[in-house]
């Protein structure tokens, strides 16, 4: 059974395979992964994790940094099998909730399962009554995702790195 848990060092080598699943890049989309961050090393993998916890949303009140959020890893039977974020500021580039499946963690049901979970704390811990969620137009998969949550798409656009379809789901009281 999967379940959602805060990035830890524990799950180092787990989600290093997870990483490399997706293979070279930073698309793995609800890490937060930067092109900068060291995560092949434990002193560096440790520095990014600890940052990402740093940033968690604990005390009921916003952070004003804009790396603010909830990130949780899809984790099971000690496997890394994608990474989703709720994030606390919004930014109408990227929406309020991003995420990822690795390759060969899809067309399970993960996507929709997790999106789900960080839906029901954007309207818990947040109080948000609607959230935007965004994904590249071409990507069938995770628009279907958003469908199936309740996502009502408003339209697409560029945002530079190619057009995207922009969804809104209600967060019902």
């Amino acid at each position: 059974m999967p379940e959602l848990v805060l990035p830890t060092v524990r799950l180092h080598a787990a989600f290093l395979e997870c990483r490399d699943d997706w293979g070279p890049g930073l698309h793995e989309d609800g890490f937060g992964l930067g092109a900068d961050d060291d995560v092949d090393s434990p002193g560096g993998f440790a520095a990014w994790v600890h940052q990402l916890v740093r940033l968690t949303h604990w005390a009921g009140e916003p952070c004003p940094d804009e790396k603010h959020g909830s990130p949780r890893w899809i984790v099971e039977d000690g496997e890394v099998l994608g990474g989703i974020v709720l994030r606390h500021i919004f930014d109408d580039k990227i929406g309020h909730i991003g995420y990822g499946i690795r390759p060969l963690a899809r067309r399970r049901g993960l996507a929709s399962w997790a999106l789900g979970e960080m839906l029901g704390e954007a309207r818990a811990v947040l109080g948000l009554d609607r959230v935007l969620i965004l994904c590249l137009a071409d990507n069938v998969a995770s628009a279907r995702t958003i469908e199936r949550n309740g996502g009502v798409l408003e339209g697409s656009r560029d945002t530079g790195d190619g057009p995207v379809r922009r969804y809104w789901i209600a967060l019902d009281r």
